[in-house]
């Protein structure tokens, strides 16, 4: 392994680094509103339906992002689009934090959704495309790896000025940090070798075939890429064909196992639900979600070590196995609360902190880089965007719905329907999930055309 890796260029992993900053913006701005929004409530008196709006108005921009994302990557380039992301969440993230009345700052959310919804496309499919194969699986982890750290380090920013005057305000503002990051580095990133294949400009994606493996032989590289692109269709029309519909579907999939076995009501709602479960101030629901924080981030480190040496699947049977034991544990906490009494509280807390463990190597980074795997080059934008739409989509319909279920059905209730799901996304996985670890773009994509069944990729 230590020779493989002796392959790679310090510039493979300076990129990556870099380009992984988008999981940066998307995590702080997905986790700060979860502080912001206890103040924002009693501010402005919201009702539940109205928290709702607040938190889902960001996943809405994040579905047009989606639907919008695909054609412009594939159109303008993997790095403008990254470089486009960082003004948009600059300008979201200044609108926030000086918004008049829930109305602007609903919009303003929604801007700064469409930058998430842009670049948790963009991100996977710059690092998908730019990495080894040998190595893929933890370049591609690294998003998810930022993910977490925007997520710990919104949290720390709402511990921060949970006590501060107008400090959900400074809260929202701080988005403008990573943003000016990402958006300086993409600067001096070039863009990515297949899409420089894909348009023709051969030379510039032989030089950075070279400067990120020096070893590689480039001209078989550029061979394999425009062979693939021959055989799909000369034309540049986008033109969908019947044995796309498999890596099609499996990529929505994928996205409803993410985002239906609850994940972002725990992200969005953690100072919420602790609040429910016996939290007194808002001041210590916070602070206890940093712990949540820090389990979801140093977690995200066993699917960068692992997820090239025991493969794909098994991370995500492990995951869903230990997620769906967490949310049963959170439900019956709930439904035995008046014998837990005092302790209910810390059972909720730890729970969490587990379920958050085991998305983090599974579901969270897993997911993202098998669906910046499975689509064909001439069309992954588009393959891509639909799977991130349909992301967002289901992320919109748990968040909008997670507060009035608990209002209507409870809390036990609730998690038990996450539970289920958990444990019917196992069988999912076996039966439909390819695994692709060690395998090249180039031949997945020559599984799909040949017809051949997932589970014998």
């Amino acid at each position: 392994m230590d020779q493989q890796k002796s392959k790679y260029s310090p510039l493979l992993y300076l990129t990556a680094f870099i380009v992984a900053l988008g999981g940066l913006l998307s995590g702080f701005d997905t986790g700060v509103i979860s502080g912001a929004l206890l103040f924002i409530k009693e501010e402005w008196n919201l009702s539940d339906y109205m928290q709702g709006i607040l938190v889902s108005s960001t996943l809405v921009g994040a579905t047009f992002g989606a639907i919008l994302n695909g054609y412009l990557a594939d159109l303008f380039g993997r790095k403008k689009i990254l470089i486009f992301t960082a003004i948009l969440f600059f300008i979201g993230s200044i609108f926030c934090a000086i918004a008049s009345d829930i109305n602007i700052l609903i919009i303003s959310r929604f801007i700064v959704g469409l930058a998430i919804g842009v670049v948790t496309f963009a991100t996977p499919l710059y690092l998908s495309e730019i990495s080894p194969e040998k190595i893929r699986g933890s370049l591609v982890s690294l998003f998810q790896l930022a993910i977490t750290m925007g997520i710990l380090f919104s949290y720390l920013i709402n511990a921060v000025f949970s006590n501060v005057q107008f400090g959900w305000r400074w809260m929202l503002l701080f988005g403008i940090f990573p943003a000016i990051i990402l958006g300086a580095g993409m600067l001096f990133m070039s863009d990515t070798p297949r899409w420089l294949v894909s348009k023709g400009r051969e030379d510039e994606a032989k030089k950075v075939f070279q400067k990120i493996e020096p070893e590689i032989d480039a001209d078989h590289e550029i061979s394999a890429i425009k062979n693939i692109l021959k055989n799909e269709n000369a034309s540049k029309k986008f033109e969908f064909k019947k044995w796309m519909i498999t890596p099609l579907l499996l990529g929505i999939g994928l996205m409803f196992c993410q985002q239906w076995t609850g994940i972002n009501t725990i992200i969005y709602y953690a100072p919420t639900i602790l609040k429910f479960a016996g939290f007194n101030s808002n001041a210590g629901a916070i602070y206890a979600t940093v712990g949540i924080g820090v389990v979801n981030c140093l977690m995200t480190f066993i699917a960068i070590f692992l997820s090239d040496k025991t493969g794909r699947k098994p991370l995500l049977y492990a995951g869903l196995a230990g997620m769906a034991i967490c949310l049963f544990i959170l439900a019956g906490a709930f439904r035995f609360e008046d014998v837990l009494g005092a302790s209910l509280k810390w059972v909720s807390l730890f729970a969490s902190m587990f379920y958050i463990a085991f998305f983090s190597f599974s579901l969270g980074p897993i997911i993202l880089l098998l669906v910046s795997e499975i689509f064909p080059l001439k069309f992954r934008g588009f393959g891509m965007s639909i799977s991130t739409m349909s992301n967002f989509l289901f992320n919109f319909t748990v968040t909008l719905s997670f507060l009035p279920l608990l209002n209507k059905i409870g809390e036990t209730c609730t998690f038990s329907i996450y539970g289920v799901i958990a444990v019917l996304c196992i069988a999912y996985v076996y039966f439909m999930v390819p695994e692709t670890k060690g395998i090249s773009l180039e031949t997945i994509e020559k599984n799909w055309i040949e017809g051949k069944p997932a589970r014998k990729f």
